[in-house]
C-alpha cells in the first residue's frame, strides 16, 4: 500500500440555531489518499488479494487518528471510498466493506454498530458527504448526520481516497422524540 498524503479535518461547533452547543460538538475527519490496488488492471474478478494487502493496514492508520483527533470519547462514526475516475466504485467498496477494515474503527471505539458508508467515483477535489450514526445503537437518531468533505487535489484517476469520519456527540441542539415513541 502506498499512501500519497494523509489529511485531517477537525470542526468544532460552537453555536447552533442561536444558542450556544455546550458541550462543543466536535466531528474529526481522516482521510487517506492511497494507489488503488486494482488500477491498470482492466477487469479483476477476484479482489480478494488486493483487499488482503490493503484493507487492514489502512484501516490501522486510520482508525487511531480519527480517536487522537476527536480529543473525546466518540459517539458516532462513518466511513467513506471516493475512487478515481481510472478506478471502480466496487474498488473503494472493496476496502472498506470488509471488518479487515471496520474492525480496527470498531475496536478504538468500543463501538458495536455497522459503520454507515459513502462510495462514489469522482475527480480531484470531488465534494462527498460521510454518513454518521451512533457507535453501539443505530436507531438512536440524534446521531444520524453527515460531514461533509473535499481534498482539493485527490483522487487522482488512480487513486482512492479513503475516509473514517467521528463524532463526540449527536447534532447539536436535536430535539427530535425518541424513534420508539412514534407509532
Amino acid at each position: 500500500m502506498r499512501i500519497r498524503k494523509v489529511t485531517t479535518i477537525v470542526e468544532e461547533i460552537l453555536g447552533e440555531g442561536g444558542r450556544e452547543v455546550d458541550p462543543t460538538a466536535r466531528v474529526a475527519v481522516v482521510a487517506a489518499v492511497i494507489d488503488n490496488p486494482w488500477a491498470g488492471e482492466g477487469f479483476v474478478e477476484d479482489l480478494a488479494p488486493g483487499i488482503d494487502a490493503v484493507a487492514s493496514d489502512l484501516g490501522a492508520v486510520l482508525a487511531p487518528r480519527v480517536m487522537e483527533a476527536l480529543g473525546a470519547p466518540l459517539e458516532a462514526y462513518g466511513k467513506a471510498a471516493i475512487v478515481g475516475i481510472d478506478g471502480e466504485i466496487e474498488h473503494g467498496s472493496a476496502l472498506i466493506h470488509t471488518l479487515k477494515f471496520g474492525n480496527h474503527f470498531r475496536d478504538a471505539a468500543n463501538a458495536s454498530t455497522l459503520l454507515p458508508a459513502v462510495e462514489k467515483r469522482g475527480l480531484a477535489g470531488a465534494t462527498f458527504d460521510i454518513p454518521l450514526k451512533h457507535f453501539t445503537d443505530a436507531t438512536i437518531r440524534s446521531h444520524h448526520q453527515t460531514t461533509e468533505v473535499r481534498i482539493a487535489d485527490a483522487p487522482h484517476p488512480h487513486e482512492i481516497v479513503i475516509a473514517l469520519a467521528g463524532a463526540t456527540r449527536g447534532r447539536p441542539q436535536q430535539r427530535l422524540a425518541d424513534l420508539s415513541t412514534e407509532r
